[in-house]
């Protein structure tokens, strides 16, 4: 098993990427002798770049020594008609292109129940090993998020080919550890296999970032100077909920030496910033964005991270918050709003993890952390830092071999 096609519609050329995932797991498993392809759509996720601008079906590009395959999609904006026409042209186009190309040993692909069938497919019709890595729980998160019922006739249709990617693939890997849970609560597992269940979480490239931390200094008198910095580095959507965190300030904005620095952009940006000017709430402030590279030193000069998200059932499968990573190789305490199973904060016991999503009960951990004793604080500094070894990509990179390995043995034993 030596060459191996990393599909993923949303992965960006090396120069574009901030998901970096797919681009590490290719590096690394060049490094150690594989032959990789890259294969994406020609579209840039939450931009209106196009990397074909001319008719061809496709491109093949080069980027150092990665190789990697655009299709061509049309473009569209937001998570409305047009981004699903672009995931079905992707699936559809896959088929017609990539029989152009000599086939793979194995093909992983970062898909879910709208895209996947023309790539299975694909694998099908050429005999080649499939493992679906399943990085969101659709159509669950369109439920939780767009507040759609769950017997909406449209959501039971994208449920029965879940079902159906699961029970086709070779190997499933999900990036919350909760994957065999979810199935089995689906009530699946006598159509799916849990043999060949796996889970990796989302990770880091610890020495990446720490040259980053070293060579991008923000230069932000916020991050230098003494007060006690409560920091959110992410976006600023509904899904976030940063409008707890700012109510949490306002409780606090007595604690004049306590501050909360919000970098990021969203939406909600606007109306948050207006209810803070309303209220007199100084102690919050919006950065706006900032490059990805200087997000280990912004993390690292914090006294707490914070992680805001909405609390929805997707949580009881756990999950792997990219920030959550940078977060614990920033070597200092984590605060999520959200209460979640498989918790790695608790596991590490690198800070806290709340039951209630209430702006009192922020306020008070974030209390709990400023007083909290040196040699205690200190202790959870440390755990964070040595956690992040436990999910740098070299690591992941090497579990993917074994979940690869386990779909080709697999496939040939059917």
């Amino acid at each position: 098993m030596k060459k191996v096609w990393l599909v993923s519609h949303y992965a960006m050329p090396p120069h574009l990427e901030v998901r970096i995932k797919t681009l590490r797991y290719a590096e690394i498993l060049q490094e150690r002798g594989y032959e990789v392809l890259l294969i994406t759509a020609s579209t840039v996720h939450n931009t209106d770049i196009d990397l074909i601008e001319t008719k061809e079906k496709f491109v093949k590009r080069s980027y150092g020594n990665l190789d990697y395959v655009h299709i061509k999609c049309s473009k569209y904006n937001g998570s409305g008609i047009k981004r699903i026409k672009n995931l079905l042209q992707f699936q559809r186009r896959f088929q017609k292109v990539m029989k152009k190309f000599e086939k793979p040993d194995v093909i992983v692909a970062d898909c879910n129940c709208i895209n996947y069938k023309g790539i299975l497919s694909f694998a099908e019709k050429y005999k080649i090993p499939f493992v679906t890595e399943v990085r969101d729980l659709w159509p669950l998160s369109i439920v939780e998020y767009k507040n759609i019922s769950e017997k909406n006739p449209v959501i039971q249709y994208l449920y029965a080919q879940e079902k159906k990617m699961y029970r086709r693939s070779d190997a499933i890997v999900f990036s919350m550890e909760g994957g065999k849970k979810y199935i089995q609560e689906k009530k699946w597992d006598h159509a799916v296999d849990l043999n060949k269940v796996f889970s990796i979480n989302n990770g880091l490239d610890v020495e990446l970032q720490d040259e980053q931390r070293r060579e991008y200094r923000l230069v932000d008198s916020d991050l230098t100077d003494s007060c006690f910095k409560v920091i959110y580095a992410g976006s600023i959507r509904t899904a976030n909920s940063l409008d707890l965190l700012v109510q949490a300030a306002e409780l606090l904005k007595e604690k004049t030496n306590i501050k909360f620095l919000i970098y990021g952009d969203g939406d909600k940006r606007e109306e948050l910033e207006r209810y803070c000017d309303e209220r007199e709430i100084s102690s919050v402030k919006f950065k706006g964005s900032i490059d990805k590279k200087y997000i280990p030193y912004v993390c690292a000069m914090a006294n707490v991270n914070v992680i805001s998200v909405k609390q929805t059932r997707i949580s009881r499968y756990g999950v792997s918050w990219n920030k959550l990573f940078d977060y614990m190789n920033a070597g200092k305490p984590i605060l999520s709003t959200a209460k979640v199973n498989y918790d790695l904060i608790e596991k590490y016991e690198c800070g806290i993890s709340l039951e209630n999503q209430f702006p009192q009960t922020i306020a008070a951990a974030v209390l709990q952390i400023y007083e909290m004793p040196p040699e205690d604080y200190a202790r959870m500094c440390d755990h964070a830092k040595q956690a992040a070894k436990d999910f740098d990509y070299s690591y992941l990179t090497t579990k993917l071999e074994e979940v690869m390995s386990y779909a080709v043995e697999h496939y040939d034993k059917r």
